[in-house]
C-alpha cells in the first residue's frame, strides 16, 4: 500500500512550523493511542502512522530530504518506517544512491562518503558483515498521579533478539564462516545501468558487506537474530513530562551476526485528569463553593495529590478567585522540590428554590445595598452614559 503524505497524516501545511507539528501529533497520537483503542487494528496502524510522520517532520534534516525526494527519500530501509518508527535514520542514502561510487568494483565511495567518511567496516565502501541494531520508538501512556511519584512499568514488544540457535554470530552451530559474495563479487556495490546514467548501489544479496554466510544458521538464516516477544523493566523518574523521551540503552534490535544493539526509545504521554490541569509544575483545579460560604467566609476541603487539605475563604469570597496551596503542585524532574498548587473556586447559585426559600432570598435581596455589592457598584459606575 503507497504510503500518505506526512504532512496529509498530521494535517498540517506543508510550512507548518514545529510547534504546530507537534501540538497535531499529541492530538492525534491521544486519539489513536492502543490503549484508547483496544483491538482496533486500525487504529493501531494509524498510531504507527503518526510516529513515522512525526519523527521525520520534527528532524530538520529529515524533514528536508522528504519535501525534496519524498518517500524515496527513506527507501533504502533505513528510514523511520523501519522497525517500526526507529531513529538514527540517514536522509543522504538517496544520494549515495543517485551519484554512487566513482570506480567500477566499489574501488571508492560516494562523494557524501568522500567527504564524511565512510560508515564502517572495510575499505572501498563496503560495510562489516557484523551491523548495528535499528533504535526502536514505544509511546507508553501513564497517569498524572504516575507522573507525579514515578513508577516501574514493564514493556512487551515485539522485536529482534539474538538468535539463541547460533548465539548471534549466524553461523550454524555458532561457528560461521564467510565467503565472498557472489552477486557483488565481494565489492559490496552492485552498479545498474538506467538509460544514460550508471547507478551504484548497495548490494541487496550482502547488504554491502562484500560476504556472506557459507554456513548459515537454520533458525535464523545467518542474520544472526530473529523476532519474538521481549519484555523490558523500565523506570520513570518522578516529575517527568509530557512527551519526554527515556533511553533504553540496548533494548533496541539486536545487531546482524553478533553486531551491537539498537536502543529503545519510550516517549511518555500523560493522561488528561478528571480534576486537576499541568503546566509545567503547576497545578490547576476548580472547585465550587456555595453562594452562603463566599458570603459569610468558611473551610474549603480541597484535593490534591497527596490527600486532603483545607484552605480558609475569607467572606465575600467571588468567583474566579484563586487560592495558592504552596508545595502540593508536580515535583520538578528528579528533585524533592514542588510547585504550587492553584484552585480557582466558582460560587454555586442555588437551584429549585421552595416558595418559602424564594420569599426569603427576595428579602434578603431587598435588604442589601451598594456597600454589599461594590462589583454591582463599579459597573453601572461605568456604564450611566449608556442609560442615560
Amino acid at each position: 500500500m503507497d504510503k500518505r503524505d506526512y504532512y496529509e497524516v498530521l494535517g498540517v501545511s506543508r510550512d507548518a512550523e514545529s510547534s504546530a507539528i507537534k501540538k497535531a501529533y499529541r492530538k492525534l497520537a491521544v486519539q489513536f493511542h492502543p490503549d484508547k483503542n483496544p483491538d482496533d487494528a486500525e487504529a493501531e496502524e494509524k498510531f504507527k502512522e503518526l510516529g513515522e510522520a512525526y519523527e521525520v517532520l520534527m528532524d530538520d534534516q529529515k524533514r528536508a530530504a522528504y519535501d525534496r525526494y519524498g518517500h524515496a527519500a527513506f527507501s533504502q530501509g533505513t528510514g523511520p518506517a523501519a522497525s517500526g518508527g526507529g531513529f538514527g535514520a540517514d536522509p543522504f542514502d538517496i544520494f549515495r544512491e543517485v551519484f554512487g561510487g566513482r570506480g567500477g568494483g566499489g574501488s571508492g565511495g560516494s562523494i557524501f562518503e568522500e567527504i564524511f567518511g565512510g560508515r564502517g567496516g572495510g575499505g572501498g565502501g563496503r560495510r562489516s558483515p557484523q551491523q548495528r541494531g535499528s533504535d526502536l520508538r514505544y509511546d507508553l501512556q501513564i497517569s498524572l498521579e504516575e507522573a507525579a511519584e514515578g513508577t516501574e512499568k514493564e514493556l512487551e514488544l515485539e522485536k529482534a533478539n539474538s538468535c539463541g540457535a547460533c548465539k548471534g554470530t549466524g553461523g550454524d552451530g555458532g561457528k560461521v564462516d564467510f565467503r565472498s559474495c557472489q552477486t557483488c563479487g565481494g565489492a559490496g556495490q552492485v552498479i545498474s545501468t538506467r538509460g544514460f546514467f550508471q547507478v551504484q548501489q548497495t548490494c541487496p544479496a550482502c547488504g554491502g558487506a562484500g560476504e556472506s554466510v557459507s554456513n548459515p544458521c537454520r533458525s535464523c538464516n545467518g542474520e544472526g537474530r530473529s523476532q519474538s516477544t521481549s519484555r523490558i523493566k523500565l523506570t520513570i523518574p518522578k516529575g517527568i513530562t509530557e512527551n519526554a523521551r527515556l533511553r533504553s540503552s540496548g533494548n533496541g534490535d539486536a545487531g546482524v551476526r553478533g553486531g551491537p544493539a539498537g536502543d529503545l526509545y519510550v516517549v511518555i504521554h500523560i493522561k488528561d485528569h478528571d480534576i486537576f490541569e499541568r503546566d509545567e509544575t503547576s497545578l490547576y483545579c476548580e472547585m465550587p463553593i456555595a453562594v452562603t460560604v463566599a458570603a459569610l467566609g468558611g473551610e474549603l476541603v480541597v484535593p490534591t495529590l497527596d490527600g486532603k487539605a483545607s484552605i480558609k475563604i475569607p467572606p465575600g469570597t467571588q468567583t474566579n478567585t484563586s487560592f495558592r496551596l504552596r508545595g502540593k503542585g508536580m515535583p520538578f524532574l528528579n528533585s524533592d522540590k514542588r510547585g504550587d498548587l492553584f484552585v480557582n473556586v466558582q460560587v454555586e447559585v442555588p437551584v429549585k428554590l421552595s416558595k418559602n426559600q424564594e420569599k426569603q432570598l427576595s428579602e434578603f435581596g431587598e435588604s442589601l445595598d451598594e456597600k454589599n455589592s461594590p462589583l454591582h457598584e463599579s459597573f453601572f459606575e461605568k456604564a450611566k452614559r449608556f442609560f442615560k
